[in-house]
């Protein structure tokens, strides 16, 4: 499928076997789309934010309560959600006090994970695909273990899910507004291929990107722009300023080539939506 934005064609230069990108404006219309949009890949941690909106939801349905405790002593679902439980990276132990340190972890979201299924008497896989994926329409899409990285989906599923951000219909919008805003400001962490951040700002599943730099958005990026990027060679960022998200996923890790690759073709997609 060839792109309305000229900045799409782009991901053919990257140096990954397949990619696939789209970007969809906060009124739900798509701007534009390059690549095969309907590919499955591994999304990796871009897996989160899907987990974390299906953890809003059973929030809003009153199954779970964000400031009730879950995961290590102390912590809360809100801890877990910004990535300030105290939870290594990926093994069950804890390393620093709730609230104190952001510590990304994929055992805090495996921890949600659980915390939901249990509230719920619904395994997590399932509970995600009842409150977030079949609502959405995002037939190709699934969960294939953990909530913190195994998720396996299509651009064309991801466009669906971005705009639901931009416009909610399955979270009343000041979930949406909370997610997408600082938790536990002030709090200094790495962010993980970027190095030390001071703050390291998260919301609830979003990474934040205020001031970071390095970063893997744009330079022209709003500070109020969020998102996540996965291992996998994937990203989802959605820039309320620009009123528009980018979905681009490719089956190569993430390494150099994403860092050097990623930056420019955000700022082109970003010029392109400015001059519409």
């Amino acid at each position: 499928m060839q792109s309305s934005l000229p900045s799409l064609a782009s991901i053919e230069n990257w140096p990954v076997p397949h990619a696939a990108a789209a970007v969809v404006r906060a009124d739900g219309a798509l701007a534009g789309s390059h690549g095969p949009t309907d590919r499955r890949f591994p999304l990796a941690s871009v897996t989160k934010p899907l987990a974390a909106y299906a953890v809003l939801v059973a929030y809003e349905e009153g199954a779970i309560d964000l400031d009730e405790p879950a995961g290590p002593e102390g912590a809360t679902v809100r801890h877990l959600l910004a990535h300030t439980s105290g939870l290594a990276f990926d093994e069950n132990r804890v390393t620093a006090a709730p609230g104190t340190r952001r510590i990304y972890s994929n055992t805090g979201f495996e921890a949600l994970g659980d915390h939901v299924a249990k509230a719920t008497d619904i395994p997590f896989a399932e509970y995600l695909h009842q409150a977030v994926l079949e609502p959405l329409g995002m037939v190709n899409t699934t969960l294939d273990g953990s909530p913190a990285k195994d998720g396996v989906s299509t651009v064309d599923d991801l466009v669906r899910f971005a705009a639901e951000v931009q416009a909610p219909r399955l979270l009343d919008a000041r979930t949406v507004l909370e997610a997408m805003t600082v938790a536990y400001p002030g709090v200094t962490g790495i962010l993980p291929g970027y190095g030390h951040q001071r703050p390291n700002d998260w919301g609830l599943g979003f990474e934040i990107r205020d001031g970071k730099s390095p970063h893997w958005t744009g330079a022209t990026s709003s500070p109020r722009a969020f998102g996540h990027f996965g291992q996998s060679g994937t990203f989802l960022w959605i820039d309320p300023d620009a009123g528009a998200a980018c979905v681009a996923l490719t089956d190569r890790a993430f390494g150099p080539w994403a860092i050097e690759a990623w930056p420019p073709f955000t700022d082109a997609v970003l010029a392109d939506l400015r001059a519409r």
